[in-house]
């Protein structure tokens, strides 16, 4: 692992792999891991001499510093992309495809403007759909490369890039969960040191492969789950994110047949497992291997770790193989972890942590579990008073301010936002810290998440936490199953004070009384539970609620969408003057009649 942070540059690790590993698999796409044609596999001769080879065609349309969009499907075509970029001494972007969508569309373009790209790189397969988009957009002057046609002069004349620690690596575009996605600085050293991280955490080596679903253009899937086994010579095993939500239990599938000793998912990848695996598709899965199951990207929740362990203890599941985790893309991916122990959590007062005081809930008192996320190994973590600055006592809920060398080196083209949030000095002059934005609490060494700064509402004085009644709900109103609800605020009738604005999905419900009758509970549901004046409460159809690449609620972008009058409900009860400008009213009754819950 010292190699690791020691070495000039990333490339300069994989050339090594290269030379000292040659015909060691290096990553594997998997289709089917129940086939055994469902699998493809590079090796770290293969990956070296194809970025190689890529890094001498892009130098004729880029130079060193240039940065390069890069917009691929699941499979190994991005690593061969990604790796090209750093072999030429560009900066990869990695990117969601454009999609079907408007505001998935409108996404990538902002990427690319924001970044200043001078390429675009995509595959065979995706080349017509990516070059539509680039003429849509009036993109037509950067050059439009397709890396696995077979094209360009090969790997000979190629020369090491002139990088070291400091040399900028990535722009990691953060999913943009409260905003616009930032492009976060990610350099050389800033990756070989989140790989030292994981690596002492979690106890990987050259033995020790990983891999997931998880989007290449997430942090968690291209900093977690594919840099760290390639930078320790070992393999990462990846499969497309669409395998997993159609057929979950591939995923545990290919755990078991290729070995993983670490994997990593978003919260609710866990609740769809339990969910959705048969009893028949569990025949024959041995998860006895499986070491770490990282639970993060997403609050945590204790029953669903539960629910979890109960439904697959069957196929060797152990507790301890459960490790919720905090991290972020301006840390470059990991801060904290609980390993090698089963989870945990504390049921804490509700009351008391809505004026930031972590305490343990009295007997009958409503209280709320918050789950433990291990101590902070991955960098320095300071809990600190938002508004003052004033570093807290351990206990104390705050803002988590971060410093060490994996935090990124900033937001691209943001220097103003950057001085205030990646190099910040707290009360007692301590500085060069990034202030996350979340808000959380050290107890006993170890990190407890409680929240987002921008997502505290505070409604008739109360500080309350939007995920707290999105998951009140769905425990009060079967009705709502699984699906996703967003809460947030807008300002009241009269201007002075804030109303909540209820956002659900709803499936397999369409009489309008039924309707009704279910906007009318959970109104009646956050009164009695939080005390809290609901303006507005809106049903929608599955998959209507915003979410970011990872699965992240887009509040923010959902509050945008009310006050614009542009969500579409199968039912709405609210004031049109809620809105920013108010349209037609929505009577209350089905806003959009026919259309299927």
């Amino acid at each position: 692992m010292a190699d690791t942070v020691t070495a000039l540059n990333v490339v300069a690790i994989l050339r090594r792999h290269a030379e000292e590993r040659a015909e060691k698999r290096a990553a594997a796409f998997v289709t089917d891991p129940d086939r055994e044609d469902g699998v493809r596999w590079l090796t770290y001769a293969e990956l070296d001499r194809a970025a190689r080879s890529l890094a001498v065609r892009l130098r004729e349309h880029v130079a060193p510093g240039d940065r390069v969009v890069l917009l691929y499907p699941a499979g190994l075509a991005f690593l061969t992309a990604f790796f090209g970029c750093l072999y030429a001494g560009a900066v990869a972007v990695p990117s969601s495809l454009p999609g079907r969508y408007r505001h998935e569309r409108h996404r990538v373009r902002r990427i690319t403007d924001d970044a200043g790209a001078a390429a675009v790189l995509t595959d065979s397969a995706t080349r017509a759909d990516v070059a539509d988009w680039i003429a849509e957009e009036g993109l037509g002057r950067l050059p439009l490369l397709v890396t696995d046609d077979g094209a360009g002069p090969g790997p000979e004349g190629w020369a090491a890039p002139d990088a070291d620690h400091s040399t900028l690596a990535v722009l990691q575009y953060t999913s943009g969960s409260t905003g616009d996605p930032k492009g976060v600085m990610i350099s050389h050293g800033n990756l070989l040191h989140n790989t030292d991280n994981l690596a002492r955490r979690f106890g990987l080596d050259a033995g020790t492969p990983g891999g997931g679903w998880i989007p290449h253009f997430h942090d968690m899937g291209l900093m977690g789950m594919i840099m760290p086994p390639l930078m320790l010579g070992s393999a990462t095993v990846l499969m497309s994110p669409g395998t997993f939500l159609k057929r979950p239990h591939l995923w545990l599938h290919m755990i078991d047949r290729f070995g993983l000793d670490f994997t990593a998912a978003p919260d609710f990848a866990y609740e769809v497992c339990t969910r959705r695996v048969t009893d028949a598709q569990l025949q024959g899965l041995d998860l006895s291997r499986w070491r770490h199951a990282v639970d993060g990207s997403e609050p945590v929740r204790a029953a669903v770790l539960e629910r979890f362990q109960a439904r697959f203890a069957g196929a060797g599941l152990r507790p301890e193989t459960l490790s919720p985790s905090y991290g972020m893309a301006e840390a470059t991916l990991f801060v904290s972890g609980a390993v090698d122990i089963p989870p945990s959590a504390r049921t804490v007062s509700a009351e008391r942590l809505e004026h930031h005081e972590f305490v343990p809930a009295a007997p009958g008192e409503s209280g709320r579990e918050v789950v433990n996320c291990g101590p902070p190994t991955g960098a320095e973590v300071r809990v600190v008073d938002p508004a003052t600055r004033r570093p807290l006592p351990d206990g104390t809920v705050g803002e988590i301010w971060l410093r060490g060398p994996a935090i990124g080196q900033g937001y691209w083209n943001h220097e103003a936002t950057n001085e205030a949030e990646f190099r910040a000095t707290a009360a007692d002059g301590t500085s060069g810290y990034l202030r996350t934005g979340d808000l959380g609490v050290l107890h006993d060494g170890d990190l407890y998440i409680t929240g987002r700064i921008k997502d505290v509402l505070n409604l008739r004085g109360r500080n309350l936490y939007p995920q707290d009644i999105e998951h009140e709900l769905r425990l009060q109103r079967p009705e709502l199953g699984q699906l996703a609800g967003a809460c947030f605020a807008v300002p009241g009738l009269r201007g002075d004070d804030e109303v909540l604005v209820v956002t659900h999905e709803v499936r397999g419900i369409k009489d309008p009384e039924r309707l009704r009758e279910l906007a009318s509970g959970m109104r009646l549901a956050v009164a009695r539970e939080f005390g809290a004046p609901v303006g507005a409460v809106l049903l929608l159809r599955p998959g209507a609620v915003r979410r970011t690449t990872s699965g992240k609620i887009q509040r923010s972008a959902m509050r945008e969408l009310f006050r614009a009058g542009e969500l579409e409900a199968t039912y709405a009860d609210y004031d049109t003057n809620l809105l920013a400008e108010p349209a037609a009213p929505p009577a209350a009754a089905p806003a959009a009649e026919g259309v299927p819950a």
